[in-house]
């Protein structure tokens, strides 16, 4: 087998434990859901018996949206200070050192019970949050450094499959026959804790990204070793050589820091798609879907809606796995072309189920079938595709800077969702979703003109793509990047 499509148990073992980061963004995005109501009688019992009176409903809902989207506070945070980590600590030790949040604010959610301290739950919500922020950087940025080029998209996958398998973890644990009951809810939110502790093991014995070592800290002979054992072939002279490159080509650029993305020409486009394409994954309404799918399928007439969101859950799982044969077959691009466009479809089935549930019985059956549609099309190319193609539209210099924007654009937006779509909802009842339709439509129009094909090329390539464009070129960076991909198979 060609080493630069070799699958090594080293490769994949440290594809996975890094992909536990992710797996903990999941879980923790989906264990909130299921306990609400039980989360919110321990507060009223809590805050009345320390002051004496009974709680207003006003008080125990914004305590409650407190709870929920302080999350995402903390998510914004974390993701906006990816780059001050993995510059200085590498990207192993940094997804090391930061799981002591995750230790934190998974023990100080299950003591909040015990010691009846409601604030404890919201700090420690906080700082999960910011661990699952510094989360979605390191991770995407790890995982697309060790893999070779040929499997990248691939092994990129497996970032967003470690999330929707937290959140179908979270689901699943949360049902009241497993932890989801008066006595368990603390537990439920402190499980996080294992699954840092079996991080933090297992990246003791994952490698420290070879670019890193190489560009970063100049240690050449590291870095071949950690290729060798990666790539399990002795000759790792092409993987070093484009690395030198990047080297080579970084040396003559000062640092970039976050301003210097819109400032410089040759990454303003860039930089620009990376946002697009991290708000076309949380405006496409798969949140909303997520949040409050319970109460979409009540509506829609379902008796057991708590298991149709299960359903969507394993849906969710499947497709993701099904997406990482595909994205280095169909490409990038083309995957969240198509995701996009039959999300759009999906959405406009879901709004004529709702507006006619009481009219037609059997359409309820066309509200699971467009929800578990539109959950597939979402791992087909929205979910999964924006997290990795972040790395692979930068460079090592720019990349940290690139990563913390796009991950606080995308922790932006998703916050944006969950507090507003309960309004939205309030506002335009059935027809909700339209909204989501319109976003689809203008993501979908953007990616098609604006977003280049980056399968299959190396992080060196895919930039040249954009600075040619930036010197006034006249292909554009998807016919640039494209060009390049018909010369290198020529060659080949």
């Amino acid at each position: 087998m060609d080493s630069k499509k070799k699958i090594t148990t080293p490769l994949v073992y440290a594809v996975s434990i890094a992909a536990i980061g992710s797996l903990q963004f999941g879980y923790n995005t989906g264990v909130i859901n299921a306990p609400e109501k039980i989360i919110q009688a321990f507060f009223n019992r809590t805050l009345s018996e320390r002051s004496g009176e009974v709680v207003s409903s006003e008080l125990l809902t914004s305590l409650w949206s407190l709870s929920v989207a302080i999350f995402s506070v903390g998510g914004m945070i974390g993701s906006f200070s990816v780059s001050l980590f993995v510059n200085r600590f590498g990207r192993r030790n940094s997804m090391l050192l930061v799981n002591i949040l995750a230790f934190v604010g998974g023990v100080l959610m299950a003591l909040s019970k015990l010691v009846k301290a409601v604030e404890m739950l919201i700090v420690g919500r906080f700082i999960i949050g910011i661990f699952c922020g510094l989360s979605t950087g390191f991770v995407p940025m790890y995982i697309s450094e060790v893999s070779p080029t040929s499997l990248r998209g691939a092994f990129g996958t497996l970032n967003q499959l470690g999330i929707v398998v937290g959140i179908l973890v979270a689901q699943i644990f949360g049902l009241e026959a497993i932890m989801g009951t008066e006595a368990l809810w603390p537990l439920l939110l402190g499980f996080t804790v294992l699954p840092a502790v079996l991080q933090c093991v297992g990246l003791l014995f994952c490698p420290e990204s070879p670019r890193f070592l190489l560009i970063n800290k100049v240690e050449e002979e590291k870095a071949q070793a950690v290729l060798q054992k990666l790539r399990g072939t002795e000759d790792v002279s092409q993987d070093i050589q484009e690395m030198k490159e990047e080297s080579a080509k970084m040396s003559q650029e000062k640092k970039v820091t976050v301003p210097e993305l819109f400032r410089s020409p040759s990454y303003r486009q860039a930089i620009i798609i990376a946002i697009m394409l991290q708000l076309s994954q949380q405006l496409s309404g798969i949140n909303a879907v997520f949040y409050y799918s319970t109460g979409i399928f009540e509506r829609a007439g379902i008796t057991k809606p708590v298991y149709a969101t299960i359903g969507a859950g394993v849906v969710n799982t499947v497709f993701t796995v099904v997406s990482l044969f595909l994205v280095e077959r169909a490409g990038r691009r083309t995957l969240h072309l198509v995701g996009l466009g039959g999300m759009a479809l999906c959405t406009v089935l879901m709004t004529i189920a709702l507006a006619l549930r009481d009219s037609v019985e059997w359409i309820k059956y066309i509200s699971i079938i467009a929800t578990f549609g539109f959950v597939a099309l979402f791992e087909i190319g929205p979910g999964p595709i924006p997290w990795f193609i972040v790395a692979e539209l930068f460079s090592q210099g720019p990349r940290p800077a690139a990563m913390a924007v796009a991950g606080c654009s995308n922790w932006t937006s998703n916050f944006l969702v969950g507090l507003l779509f309960p309004y939205a909802e309030k506002l335009l009842g059935s027809y909700v979703f339209l909204v989501f339709l319109v976003f689809l439509v203008i993501f979908f129009v953007f990616t098609f003109f604006k977003v280049p094909e980056t399968k299959g090329r190396t992080f060196e390539d895919i930039s040249r793509g954009f600075e040619g464009r930036a010197e006034g070129s006249s292909p554009s960076p998807v016919e640039k990047v494209e060009l390049n991909s018909i010369e290198a198979e020529k060659v080949a």
